[in-house]
């Protein structure tokens, strides 16, 4: 049923509609004229007539900086992933922002073209800011003109490349070559002169802003050197088993469950049966003066990025099999690097593992990850003599480092924790039985 306005609106127009004109308001004319109104009639007017209705062709909508996290209210604009003319669907990512811990995806809130892009890159935004303007609507037809006027055009090219072929080109008397005078040579005073006066040594600077992330990091690295008492101890690792048996499996475990074996698994679990044997190294320090214990392990593992080192989690992974294990660290790895790591998939870690052996490192020291207690520190593999039953013969060798807190961790129980991973790498059906 058409509203009392409608019906009136409608009738002014029938009789402003010329009579013989053969045009009338039809039904769907009608129901069309309803929607139009009910959409895009402003409210506050009364409908006196036509003439009195206020239209609007489109809506405006501006997209606003999202909410990021609890901790997290402000970031910089890293980038426009759509321009000013440009058309884009609901939800279709317009802008990213780039916070302290990850990097935070605009989405358009309406579908239509953007009119434009309220903030400048590398601005800093805060949430709730105007960033972007979207006109509302369809998304434009492609326009066939072009197309038609290539059609015409074509046959107008091949014309004219056929023009020539009529008449053959009248061939030319072959003229005399005057000889060419040659170009005065450089004596090779000035050329020594020239080299001498210049040096091809380059002295250039640039200087670059660092990024939300990598000055998040420098902050909780030095907060880690100032604070924790930080202490490492050092042992060396055979590979020999663990690589064996990876040898064997790798490609029935690959076709099978599509999970590639490597050698993280197998010491984010080693380093979970430790942690029940030393609680201290997965414990940390809270407000200063209480020591809290947990009986679940949560291992961040250390992942480059080109923003910087970032630490995903896996969690409960005292509940999981070294595949499981895997399969998790590789998700993680992959979300790192497309830069999809959400502030739930870092926080809350409390063990960290560092494979700087995946880059070439021999030895090193990590530094703790706060407020976590223990780091373990993986290297390269190297072949090196060792004594083995009295024999000197070569192995697959691997230096481990634990860098742990003295204030929560003693000596005894560092070693402890470090000698029994050494122990169960070495022998991987170890693992089997603690579980």
């Amino acid at each position: 049923m058409l509203s009392r306005n409608v019906r009136s609106s409608l009738k002014r127009i029938s009789a402003a509609v010329p009579k013989g004109s053969g045009l009338r308001v039809s039904g769907s004319m009608a129901r069309s004229v309803r929607g139009f109104l009910s959409v895009n009639a402003a409210p506050t007017m009364p409908l006196r007539g036509v003439q009195g209705i206020q239209f609007r062709r489109f809506a405006s909508h501006t997209v606003k900086v999202p909410e990021m996290a609890e901790s997290i209210t402000e970031g910089t604009l890293s980038a426009y992933t759509k321009n000013v003319g440009d058309y884009v669907n609901l939800d279709e990512t317009i802008a990213t922002i780039e916070t302290d811990k990850i990097d935070v995806e605009v989405n358009a809130s309406v579908a239509g073209t953007i009119t434009e892009l309220l903030v400048e890159v590398e601005e800093t935004v805060e949430v709730g800011q105007d960033l972007v303007k979207i006109e509302e609507g369809e998304a434009p037809a492609a326009s066939e003109a072009p197309k038609e006027e290539s059609k015409e055009a074509a046959p107008k090219e091949e014309s004219k490349k056929e023009e020539p072929k009529k008449e053959a080109p009248k061939k030319e008397e072959p003229k005399k070559e005057t000889p060419k005078k040659e170009a005065p040579k450089e004596s090779k005073k000035d050329s020594k002169s020239e080299a001498s006066t210049f040096t091809h040594f380059s002295r250039n600077e640039e200087r670059v802003k660092m990024n939300r992330m990598r000055l998040r990091i420098a902050e909780r690295l030095k907060e880690s050197q100032n604070t924790a008492a930080s202490l490492t101890t050092f042992n060396e690792v055979d590979m020999s088993n663990l690589m064996e048996m990876r040898k064997l499996y790798k490609d029935e475990l690959l076709d099978k469950t599509g999970i590639k074996l490597g050698f993280m698994g197998a010491f984010a679990k080693a380093s979970t049966l430790a942690a029940k044997e030393i609680p201290a190294v997965n414990a940390s320090i809270e407000n200063n003066d209480t020591l809290v214990f947990r009986d679940y392990t949560d291992i961040s593992i250390a992942v480059a990025t080109p923003k910087g080192l970032v630490t995903p989690i896996v969690r409960n992974a005292e509940s999981l099999s070294i595949l499981d294990i895997e399969k998790e660290i590789s998700n993680l790895g992959k979300k790192a690097r497309d830069g999809k790591l959400t502030l739930e998939d870092m926080t809350g870690g409390t063990f960290t593992i560092s494979n700087g052996g995946v880059f070439g490192s021999l030895y090193g020291t990590p530094i703790i990850n706060m407020p976590q207690t223990a780091v373990l520190g993986l290297h390269g593999v190297k072949e090196r003599p060792v004594t083995v039953n009295g024999q000197v013969v070569s192995r697959p060798m691997m230096y481990l480092a634990l860098t742990y807190d003295h204030r929560v961790l003693d000596g005894r129980e560092a070693v402890t924790f470090l000698k029994t991973v050494k122990e169960l790498i070495e022998d991987p059906r170890k693992m089997l039985l603690l579980q």
